[in-house]
């Protein structure tokens, strides 16, 4: 299932949103131009790698690791989702307290995708702690942790490929509900084995949000309601 669209219509333009998806492909497309190989030197010097972080050392990197991306469809499907689900926190946290959540989401990701490793048997925990953690995904979580407690009830149009090609319309509740527990499902699976994908940042960044929302005390923005006034002509006799 591939969102498309969401039906709920921000008020605001959501300008916090637009400049952190331009900044994300601008750095992808400025230093991957650079070459693959120094590409691959940048993720492991601005990536966040759990050896160093443990120590307290490179700590910078929980922030420059969210705007990283290992490959273009990497960075293609974050900023897709975060185009779709963005807009509609931002309207409702305003331009600032957005931004701040956005950041804070992503440094939980982090935090639980480090706390993750050390349920992992030690073979698998030595060689897992030195692999850099880079992508948006764990703060984009945050951002749908947020529109699942604010707007659940929204349908989001979405592209299915089974047997057949056909877009449907999804209600919030649900298509978020099964992305998290694929998530969850599947981050239970990588600490038996290796995925090259950081699930548990995607659980920690939904549930950062998920408490953020609470005790930031967010309320969703009311939807403009139009009313409309029929006028009929009726005959006098």
């Amino acid at each position: 299932m591939i969102p498309l669209y969401d039906e709920n219509r921000s008020l605001k333009k959501p300008i916090v949103n637009y400049v952190l998806i331009i900044i994300n492909i601008v750095v992808f497309i400025y230093f991957y131009s650079k070459g693959p190989s120094n590409y691959s030197r940048l993720l492991l010097e601005y990536g966040a790698i759990p050896f160093y972080i443990i120590q307290g050392r490179r700590l910078y990197t929980i922030l420059t690791s969210m705007f990283l991306h290992g490959d273009l469809i990497h960075l293609g499907g974050n900023m897709l989702y975060l185009y779709i689900f963005g807009d509609n926190i931002e309207d409702a946290m305003g331009h600032l307290k957005y931004l701040v959540f956005y950041l804070i989401s992503g440094i939980g990701a982090t935090f639980i995708h480090i706390a993750s490793l050390f349920l992992m048997p030690m073979d698998l925990f030595v060689y897992s702690i030195k692999i850099p953690a880079v992508g948006a995904s764990g703060a984009i979580s945050g951002v749908l942790g947020a529109y699942m407690m604010l707007y659940p009830r929204a349908r989001i149009k979405t592209l299915v490929m089974y047997w057949w090609v056909t877009i449907i319309s999804i209600p919030a509740y649900y298509y978020i509900g099964i992305w998290f527990i694929y998530q969850l499902l599947m981050g239970v699976y990588s600490l038996a084995l290796p995925l090259g994908v950081a699930f548990w940042a995607h659980v920690g960044g939904f549930a950062t949000g998920v408490i953020l929302v609470k005790i930031l005390n967010i309320k969703p923005r009311r939807l403009r309601r139009y009313r409309v006034v029929y006028y009929y002509r009726i005959p006098v006799e």
